[in-house]
């Protein structure tokens, strides 16, 4: 493997992956499973595109850990030299509008011809079909239409947007890799590959299904802040210190609650009625009134050995330098200096590897799928390929 690329040790060392470039829940796909193990070819197109956030190499993880391969793909050759590279893969990762891999001539009834094991992820918002297949969005699209983003705010104020974790990320990103890693688990008994429709959509409701679940049994309420993870009880709530940071307080359970009074301290009557909810204003007056006489790192210190379930609410540079994190390795430093969370879940035997920058050799690249060196630098002469 060319030197940057991950080294290809995690679980899924030997698993090809072509991912076709974008934006959002797709290269986040492609990071996660290079860093553990497969080793990723990016498809961009030969004039690359200008990036939504443009930024310098060492930053730019939606290309960390794959080999960059530059197609034209406005000529035949491209299409045709990916088919090549697709017959010798186990997964295909793609992100744009229903159709546009079929008008490529790219799309599932060819790539499965041609290698009939193939596992096709195909990304979307809206997923393949239904009335808004083809409408453009974002994360916070998807996510209205889901009923979620209805529910994430402050009682009495407007929805709230949960960065892109939650459509993006959440629904997309993580129910791709679910996905696909699920038809190469089935592969393995049928010796079949698939295609994977994942939408976000989908996926962000599927988050959601304990709060369906909640709703029906009567014990949800369809208002922002009025439920007992919403902020809408005063032990699951963040609250504003008297140096303007913040503490997460999440002491749901009673034995919890119990041992943030009597720390915070709080009256003892507050201890018996922790679910009385004609209680609440009271209490979520005396905590915040509590909480305001002392800076946070005060209130971080004093509850963090406990189980009050009260923690200081950091930064992302503050996330870093955290204790625990730091016990944990739960960043690591790349190549560049960019210090980011390091590969995710943890393996036993066969862990993952942290990414480096993104390689650029498209003989090598196209060698190591069996194409040789003198079809290589033709393609590259005619400009089907890029340098």
């Amino acid at each position: 493997m060319s030197e940057g690329v991950a080294a290809g040790t995690g679980p899924l060392a030997g698993l090809t992956v072509v991912e076709m470039a974008g934006l959002g829940p797709v290269p986040l796909a492609g990071l996660i499973l290079s860093e553990l193990g497969a080793r990723v070819v990016r498809v961009e197109r030969l004039a690359r595109e200008q990036a939504f956030l443009n930024l310098p190499p060492q930053f730019d993880l939606d290309r960390h850990g794959r080999e960059i391969l530059r197609v034209d793909l406005k000529r035949p050759e491209g299409p045709a030299l990916l088919l090549d590279l697709i017959a010798k893969a186990d997964i295909l990762l793609e992100g744009f509008r229903p159709g546009v891999m079929e008008r490529l001539g790219l799309g599932p009834d060819i790539a499965l011809e041609r290698n009939p094991g193939l596992v096709y992820g195909r990304m979307t918002g809206f997923g393949q079909d239904g009335p808004l297949a083809n409408r453009a969005g974002h994360d916070m699209t998807y996510l209205a239409l889901t009923g979620v983003l209805s529910a994430i705010g402050p009682r009495g104020g407007k929805p709230v947007p949960p960065l892109n974790l939650v459509a993006d990320y959440g629904g997309g990103t993580m129910f791709l890799i679910a996905g696909v890693l699920a038809a190469l688990i089935e592969k393995g008994r049928s010796g079949r590959g698939q295609v994977v429709d994942a939408a976000m959509v989908d996926g962000a409701s599927m988050l959601a299904a304990p709060f369906f679940g909640f709703l029906a049994a009567g014990i949800w309420r369809e208002g922002r802040g009025s439920n007992l993870l919403d902020s809408g009880t005063p032990f699951y709530d963040t609250y504003e210190c008297a140096d303007g940071g913040f503490v997460a307080v999440a002491c749901l359970e009673p034995q919890f609650f119990a041992e943030f009074c009597r720390l915070l301290p709080l009256p003892d009557h507050f201890v018996a009625a922790q679910y009385d909810r004609s209680r609440w204003p009271a209490l979520r007056e005396a905590i915040a009134a509590r909480i305001a006489g002392q800076p946070r790192d005060h209130w971080a210190a004093l509850f963090e050995q406990t189980d009050a379930c009260v923690a200081p609410v950091l930064s992302l540079a503050e996330a870093v330098q955290h204790p625990h994190n730091r016990a944990r390795a739960t960043h690591a430093t790349a190549e560049g200096g960019l210090t980011r969370p390091a590969p995710a879940p943890r393996f036993s035997r066969t862990q993952g590897a942290l990414s480096g920058q993104a390689v650029r050799d498209a003989a090598a690249t196209l060698a190591a799928f069996g194409i040789e060196p003198g079809e290589a630098a033709r393609l590259a002469k005619d400009g089907i390929v890029g340098q």
